[in-house]
């Protein structure tokens, strides 16, 4: 048998282990399947170059590329397990029993696994392994004896259709578990207990609502991203490569830690106390200048500040370090919780419940911070400490414990490379300076003098601001750029630079041609 069809093998042989792992996942826990279990240890260990890189590239479909790069590692190993084979079964097996201890052990390592965890990865490899085995015996040319008066295999004149029937066989093997992947799959999202959860909640009214937007919150332009972003459209990044499931019949946020006394809140207790609505943009701090990792939505929650005066922080406390169901913690400053801002724990969002992916039952939204210092979704701990006695997730990894958002403004109107008709031409976009607000916007076209827009309204300085000018524009090649000036009077900085450590600074700029 040819090279190619022993890789073929072990590909088949995979697929069936990475089957029946997910199968077993169904009872365990869709993060327990190893897929996902290392690419989660993958996602832990990302230096933030990497993950910079892989949003920049990727955007919102960054876990997508990351499950499929995962995907296409283990099925290459396993192509390498099936070259083993032809020549040595038994290592060959221990090879994949080897790549199954891996992901059990990734597994068992989350921050949110059970007992159970390692149990898909362990059963996965278990019928893996004995699947090569007992096909690489079978394999025509594979040289085992055979029963007395047959034929050595691979010489009779009938090798073809040995050959033939084989590769059908391990066709079938590599569908069937290619099939279970996808149907585990399916199953584990259609029985997902947050999102059976969430069809259940109606939300209350709030005590407190927002009020109606005038209509001049919207400059009119096509093009521009509408100043309340749909539920469906709204920017996703996180480090979970599954959506956590939580129901929220059995959610409870303890809050612990420096105080005076713990506070544990169900969720009918919280949407049985007042609740506000606010419309608040979020933005991450991997968003690069011009990015589009940033959205407006009206939220509605529970202040967070009366919790925590309830709870009472005790003296030299300065941060409270939340966590999600899935274990990932973040840093937000304890004063920012306390100076009155619209801190809330949110269970609405446009309207609706959270949808399972922005974090239902529960998330945060804190005015006027990157996301990964205030936004945690699922959450389910609130710790009052310190930051010198604690850290969260990414400040190991190189991010700032603390990152108010910068000044910022975006083109949204040309797209950059567009050709435009010379005339009256709309340039518009948006900007942003969370908890401070927009007070002037300015667009400079080539190096020309800095010209102010039009601004539209908005309620508050926790949103974003649209923007809009008219400019005369005259045939040939031109440069736009935009600059914003927040409410305190400072000027967004021109001065290049990256995401990390707390955000990228400079002007959005592109160019256009008009004819």
């Amino acid at each position: 048998m040819p090279a190619w069809a022993w890789a073929a093998l072990g590909v088949a042989v995979t697929l069936l282990a990475l089957g029946v792992a997910q199968v077993v996942a169904l009872l365990t826990g869709a993060s327990t399947a190893p897929l996902v279990a290392v690419g989660d240890a993958f996602v832990d260990r990302t230096p933030p170059w990497l993950k910079d890189f892989a949003v920049a590239t990727f955007g919102t479909n960054d876990k997508a590329v990351l499950l499929g790069g995962a995907a296409v590692v283990l099925l290459g190993l396993g192509a390498l397990a099936g070259l083993l084979a032809r020549r040595r079964a038994g290592t060959a097996s221990q090879v994949v029993l080897g790549l199954g201890a891996v992901a059990a052990l990734a597994a068992a390592t989350r921050p949110d696994a059970g007992a159970l965890a390692v149990l898909p990865s362990v059963l996965g490899a278990i019928v893996g392994s004995v699947a090569l085995s007992a096909l690489a015996s079978r394999a025509p040319g594979a040289g085992v004896s055979e029963p007395a008066g047959s034929p050595p295999s691979g010489s009779a004149p009938s090798g073809s259709a040995d050959r033939r029937r084989f590769l059908q066989v391990l066709g079938a093997v590599g569908a069937g578990g290619a099939a279970a992947v996808v149907v585990g799959r399916a199953v584990s999202a259609r029985l997902a207990g947050g999102t059976a959860s969430r069809a259940q909640v109606t939300l209350p009214r709030p005590a407190d609502p927002a009020p109606a937007l005038p209509a001049s919150v919207e400059v009119g332009v096509d093009g521009v991203v509408p100043f309340r972003v749909p539920n469906a459209d709204f920017y996703r990044i996180d480090t979970a490569l599954v959506v956590p499931q939580v129901d929220a019949t059995s959610w409870t946020l303890r809050i612990h830690g420096m105080v005076e006394r713990e506070v544990t809140l169900t969720y009918d207790e919280l949407v049985a106390q007042p609740l506000v609505e606010r419309d608040v943009t979020l933005m991450c701090v991997s968003n690069e200048v011009g990015g589009d990792l940033v959205g407006n939505a009206r939220w509605l929650g529970l202040p967070i500040k009366p919790l925590l005066e309830k709870a009472g922080a005790t003296a030299g406390a300065d941060m409270v370090l939340s966590t999600s169901a899935d274990g990932w913690t973040c840093s937000t400053p304890l004063d920012v919780l306390l100076d009155g801002r619209d801190a809330l724990l949110a269970v609405g969002m446009n309207g609706e419940p959270l949808p399972v992916e922005h974090g239902f039952p529960v998330r945060m939204v804190v005015p006027g911070l990157y996301g990964f210092v205030s936004a945690t979704k699922w959450v389910v701990d609130l710790e009052v400490t310190r930051f010198a006695d604690a850290q969260a997730y990414w400040t190991p990894r190189g991010w700032s414990e603390k990152a108010p958002v910068k000044t910022q403004s975006r083109i949204d109107v040309p797209a950059a490379g567009a050709d435009v008709r010379a005339g009256t031409v709309a340039v518009a976009g948006v900007a942003w300076a969370q908890h401070r607000g927009i007070d002037a916007v300015e667009v400079r076209v080539d190096d020309g003098p800095w010209q102010p827009a039009k601004l539209g309204s908005v309620p508050s300085t926790d949103t974003w601001r649209q923007w809009v000018l008219a400019w005369d524009a005259t045939p040939g090649r031109h440069t736009l750029a935009v600059r914003a000036t927040d409410a305190t009077g400072t000027p967004q900085t021109g001065d290049q630079a990256p995401p990390a450590p707390d955000g990228a600074t400079g002007w959005h700029t592109i160019q256009v041609t008009v004819t």
